[in-house]
């Protein structure tokens, strides 16, 4: 039996290796990129300008992680825990903030991606006064974060019934 000629070139293990770097580089990329909020053009406050605002009643702190982080780290001393994923979040804010649209609520999550991101949200939604934490609870790029910068926190206790 005779073997068939192909005219497929030869693939050698160094550009199979090289194709395979490049298409896992390109995933982190893409999952770089998708984690970058879009630029938010609103006010912005660093953690500890957060905390005193919130002190002092200037703002309304909006904590808008889940439970589980809230447990794990506690919550920022003078937030709200409100979690970003509830269906009814715009009520739970107006319930806590009142229904003017114009009061300055200042959002913070850990990183900054999830304010940043909800902050685009709520003004498109008629809220006229909303400011980002970019550093958030953990740090970011933005800033050392709350704990980091050894603001104080609370024990998140669930709500029971």
């Amino acid at each position: 039996m005779e073997k068939q000629q192909t005219n497929l070139p030869k693939i050698s293990r160094r550009w199979v290796l090289a194709g395979a770097v490049a298409v896992v580089a390109g995933g982190f990329a893409v999952r770089e990129y998708r984690l970058i909020p879009p630029d938010y053009a609103g006010d912005k406050l660093s953690a500890e300008q957060a905390h005193q605002a919130a002190a002092s009643g200037e703002v309304t702190l909006i904590d808008i992680r889940t439970p589980g982080e809230w447990k794990s780290s506690g919550v920022g001393e003078g937030a709200y825990p409100l979690d970003l994923r509830r269906a009814d979040f715009i009520d739970a804010l107006t319930a806590i903030v009142g229904p003017d649209r114009g009061q300055p609520i200042a959002l913070i999550c850990a990183r900054g991606v999830r304010s940043a991101r909800l902050s685009l949200v709520l003004s498109k939604a008629g809220f006229t006064n909303i400011i980002d934490v970019p550093e958030g609870m953990l740090g970011s790029r933005a800033g050392p974060g709350w704990l980091n910068t050894g603001l104080p926190v609370v024990s998140y206790k669930e709500p029971t019934g």
